[in-house]
């Protein structure tokens, strides 16, 4: 996988003007319609990813003012994310729209200027620059097929996806520690999928446990923007079964995910 941070903001690039689509089509009324994410409309996943590439931003270039704000939120107790999204209901869709673009404009212009290995704090274990670029990539596709999902739309594939299924994959430890269990020691192989007929695989094909099947569908799961039940992975072996029913490809405390569709 490149590490390259041009390369990653190509990719974000990408996925933005994928999500800029929809939303240019979006009369402001539109910007009220609720997605699958319980409580929040279509405002509400524009203002976290607003909020996000702001604080990655800030992470990047005052990481100890960071950690102390990070510190300070820890002390509250409070939910960012609900947080961010009941104070951002305060203002007009078009500001919204507004702060997202010159938010994601920002962090575009500062972070592939920065070496890709420099570590920088965030909600969870501290990454390189590289990797909060995969971040922003992982959280723009999730937040955006919610979007997508509520509209009745249909999310086209970008050079990002590859990308989202990367980190859903290094995700595997994460999606245990935030349950408090146990890294199971057996190594996963995935194979998956890509629209364009490619092939990409992690791991050793020998492997006893793996998860073979569409890219998309996977980074579906991974991003806890589908159930597991509702897809044609296939899923062998007692780790991989287990790591795609808990997977999460994002950072902080466990999601609930979504359930499976009828339940």
């Amino acid at each position: 996988m490149p590490v390259d941070s041009a390369a990653l903001a190509d990719d974000l690039r990408a996925e933005t003007a994928e999500l800029e689509r929809h939303l240019d089509a979006l009369a402001p009324a539109d910007w009220e319609t609720p997605t699958p994410a319980v409580g929040w409309a279509i405002r509400d996943q524009i203002s976290h990813l607003a909020y996000f590439d702001e604080a990655a931003t800030r992470a990047a270039l005052e990481p100890d003012a960071f950690r102390a704000e990070i510190a300070a939120l820890r002390e509250t107790g409070d939910d960012i994310s609900e947080g961010v999204a009941r104070q951002a209901r305060g203002l007009e869709a078009a500001s919204v729209h507004g702060w997202f673009r010159s938010a994601r404009a920002e962090l575009l212009r500062v972070l592939p200027s920065l070496d890709p290995s420099t570590r920088v704090p965030w909600y969870g274990p501290d990454m390189a620059v590289a990797s909060s670029l995969t971040a922003r990539i992982m959280e723009t596709w999730a937040h955006g097929q919610d979007v997508i999902d509520a509209l009745g739309s249909v999310h086209e594939p970008t050079s990002a996806l590859r990308q989202v299924a990367h980190i859903g994959v290094r995700a595997l430890p994460n999606s245990f520690v935030t349950r408090g269990l146990d890294v199971p020691p057996a190594p996963v192989f995935v194979s998956l999928t890509a629209p364009d007929g490619a092939t990409w695989t992690w791991g050793e094909a020998d492997a006893a446990d793996c998860v073979v099947g569409d890219a998309v569908e996977f980074c579906l799961v991974v991003t806890q923007r589908r159930n597991i039940a509702d897809t044609k992975l296939v899923v062998s072996g007692p780790v991989a079964q287990q790591w795609m029913e808990i997977a999460q490809a994002f950072a902080g405390p466990a999601g609930a995910g979504r359930p499976p569709s009828g339940s």
